[in-house]
């Protein structure tokens, strides 16, 4: 599997999206610099927008794009709620 953090694999930013807190917002970096918190994939998406990426080319499963830590474009519940 190849990461956004591998040499050359694709231009523009490395997005890593952490897991969600205990109000179900989840923290944005791109290039390791700290953008907001998302509470959902609409909140995602406008950041993506403006770190320069086309939210028309955006694929949310894309992990050569984002590297989701503690689960997937799916997980937005809260911390608290989680198994």
């Amino acid at each position: 599997m190849t990461s956004c953090r591998d040499e050359g694999i694709r231009p523009g930013p490395c997005i890593t999206v952490h897991p969600p807190d205990a109000q179900g917002r989840r923290r944005v970096h791109a290039d390791g610099q700290p953008l907001r918190r998302a509470t959902g994939p609409r909140d995602l998406m406008e950041f993506l927008r403006r770190a320069d990426l086309d939210p028309d080319d955006v694929d949310l499963d894309d992990t050569a794009l984002i590297d989701w830590r503690g689960g997937g474009p799916a997980a937005w519940s809260p911390a608290a709620e989680r198994p």
